[in-house]
């Protein structure tokens, strides 16, 4: 397990670093530097620990698979993938989430992705690491991909812990209007404009997987275009 060391130091970096200031400091943080200077600094350690971690990765061992990759578990990874890119898709339009939004979004009523779940990102993040452990089941995978879902749903809890802390009676609105785990049955309710650019979004990335040596993945597993 010494060889996977250096690849669960940069994931505990990123993860720890991530919750650490969106979290105890980040009150502290914008206090003393400003929102805008909070960014910066968010940036300064988010990106390089999330490029140790991909480096990492990439020089990890690839060990066995602990169960063989069937046909059955690609087409489940890859209907994964797309309800993930459709969520990623819709989370950034009038998401009471996000940094800089209008608390009083917290007040509208659930529409497009938010139909399905209030951390459409999150689960987005979550699903995408859930199918790529389904179909390449290694222990660099369960760590790196498993920080990244970890990270995703973790976060959305604490991040509704803080969102009651600051917003109050508004968010609370919102959580009772909205569901934490994602409603299958919502999916076909939020319009095509996520659909479309999921789709666009999914067929790219998974277009793109022999560029990152990954032999097909999609619908490139089976056809080609």
């Amino acid at each position: 397990m010494l060889e996977y060391l250096f690849l669960t130091a940069a994931s505990i970096s990123f993860v720890g670093g991530h919750f650490l200031m969106s979290h105890p400091l980040r009150a502290h943080m914008v206090r003393r530097l400003g929102a805008n200077g909070f960014l910066g600094l968010y940036s300064l350690v988010s990106f390089p620990t999330f490029g140790w971690m991909l480096f990492e990765f990439g020089r990890a061992p690839k060990g066995n698979m602990l169960w063989p990759a069937s046909d059955a578990i690609w087409i489940v990874a890859t209907v994964l993938t797309l309800v993930a890119a459709v969520l990623f898709s819709g989370s950034f339009i009038r998401n009471p989430a996000l940094p800089g939004v209008p608390d009083a979004m917290a007040g509208q009523a659930p529409f497009g992705v938010f139909k399905a779940t209030r951390h459409p990102m999150m689960w987005g993040f979550a699903l995408w690491g859930v199918a790529h452990i389904l179909v390449a089941p290694r222990i660099d995978n369960f760590i790196f991909a498993g920080s990244l879902v970890f990270l995703a749903l973790a976060g959305s809890k604490a991040q509704e812990i803080k969102k009651r802390t600051l917003m109050g009676v508004k968010w609370d609105g919102w959580l009772g209007r909205t569901h934490f785990a994602i409603r299958p049955v919502a999916l076909f309710q939020v319009g095509l404009g996520p659909w479309i650019a999921g789709i666009i979004l999914w067929a790219a990335a998974t277009w793109a997987h022999p560029y990152w040596n990954v032999a097909g993945a999609g619908l490139f597993r089976w056809f080609s275009f």
